[in-house]
């Protein structure tokens, strides 16, 4: 059958079966079961308008019972058998094994740093981008630049990267854009501030951030913000892993500045950067934070644009700089939605795949949860196991959306 007319079906078959479903199951209500007729049709007509919402709710909910639920309770069942013995119930033996592996705390270890560093940069720079093209006359066409990696899928960004980091041997033209920037530098002063200086001052700002962030977390925990409801007992314990995180990413931006300042650096030689431990996984997550700082942009900017002129007026008036008008008037009352921007973005990388397995497919110290899972499950064979780390992603994602979840209820309390 031609593609086409295969679609053209499908489109008939989805629209008229979602016609027929709700005039027949509204027919079968009114006409049958609480029929508006004899001495209860008054009865009849308040109880079918009570059942009602639930006929057009049934398909969604039947989808997401399918798609949703039935797929975490089946995987959850996995991870305690063993495929290979026939289903036989194993208990925690699959998580025992898993847990034993080095690749797995690999992977851990490596996602722990997507976890803080992809979305603080993308957050920042599309909180910077969204200030900053608000106060242009072409700022829209800057927007549209920034926001189009949004458009492109995973993978492909990660085929455009990996032509940005690719490598040829000594002596040839090198295609790749990051190698023949490299190569430029000799050794000499501008060597020094471009690949000494500078890496150290943004890893020291990235540190000073970590540090702001451990600040703003910790707050509410040291009675400085009024008039605020009480919290629950694991919104403060999701504060505290928070602020942990925070300062781990100090103590690693510590060690990183001394070994920035200290390195000797191989000039005019082209470097595989996609197999140097460590800075591989940066250069994979600069690829997430190019898409991802387009989506904070354009949220963060409606969010500038709703706060109210009188707050920045009135700071104007009493003397307050440009960056004081930011840091303690614009970004405060924007606070809730930097946290929802930085949380959805924080969802991503929990469950970001298709970058890893594209460019480096979790070799040379770059795994990732979701990649480790896939060799688990596809690779491996191993279906204990690998349902066992898809377990381990679903309670890394729960309790952000929790936490997305009880902001969105505050807010409209």
């Amino acid at each position: 059958m031609h593609p086409a007319l295969q679609g053209l079906i499908t489109i008939i078959v989805g629209v008229g079966g979602c016609v027929g479903y709700f005039y027949f199951s509204n027919q079968f209500l009114d006409r049958v079961l609480f029929p508006a007729r004899g001495e209860n049709a008054g009865r009849n007509i308040n109880r079918a308008n009570q059942i009602r919402p639930w006929l057009f709710l049934f398909p969604a909910l039947f989808a997401l019972g399918l798609y949703l639920a039935y797929p975490v309770f089946a995987t959850l069942w996995l991870s305690l058998t063993d495929r290979d013995a026939g289903g036989a119930f194993v208990g925690l033996a699959n998580y025992i094994q898993m847990a034993r592996e080095p690749k797995f705390w690999e992977a851990m270890h490596n996602n722990m740093l997507w976890l803080v560093i992809v979305p603080a940069f993308s957050t920042a720079f599309g909180l910077l981008a969204a200030q900053l093209t608000d106060r242009i006359s072409w700022g829209g066409i800057a927007k549209s630049l920034i926001f189009m990696p949004m458009a492109i899928s995973f993978v492909g960004a990660a085929v455009i990267w990996k032509l940005v980091y690719d490598t040829r041997p000594a002596g040839q033209d090198q295609i790749g854009v990051l190698n023949a920037v490299w190569l430029s530098f000799d050794g000499g002063a501008m060597s020094v501030l471009f690949l000494k200086f500078v890496p150290v001052l943004l890893v020291a700002l990235f540190a000073a951030l970590m540090a702001f962030v451990i600040y703003q977390i910790l707050r509410p925990l040291l009675g400085r913000e009024k008039g605020h409801g009480k919290s629950h007992w694991w919104a403060h314990g999701l504060r505290a892993i928070a602020a942990i995180a925070a300062a781990w990413m100090i103590w690693l931006s510590l060690g990183a500045i001394v070994s920035l300042a200290s390195a000797t650096l191989p000039y005019g030689e082209p470097q595989t950067w996609l197999t140097i431990p460590f800075w591989n996984s940066i250069f994979l997550m600069v690829v997430l934070v190019w898409i991802q700082t387009g989506f904070a942009m354009v949220i963060l900017s409606a969010a500038l644009r709703g706060i109210p002129e009188e707050t920045i007026e009135a700071a104007v008036i009493d003397g307050a700089n440009p960056f004081q008008i930011f840091f303690k008037i614009k970004v405060p009352q924007i606070m809730s939605t930097i946290v929802v921007v930085w949380t959805t973005i924080t969802i991503v990388v929990l469950k970001v795949f298709d970058i890893v397995f594209a460019m480096t497919n979790g070799q040379w110290e770059t795994q990732v949860l979701a990649n480790y899972m896939y060799d688990k499950l596809f690779r491996a064979n191993d279906w204990g196991v690998g349902s066992a780390s898809a377990m381990v992603i679903m309670l890394l994602v729960t309790p952000i959306l929790v936490w997305n979840v009880y902001n969105a209820r505050k807010e409209t309390r």
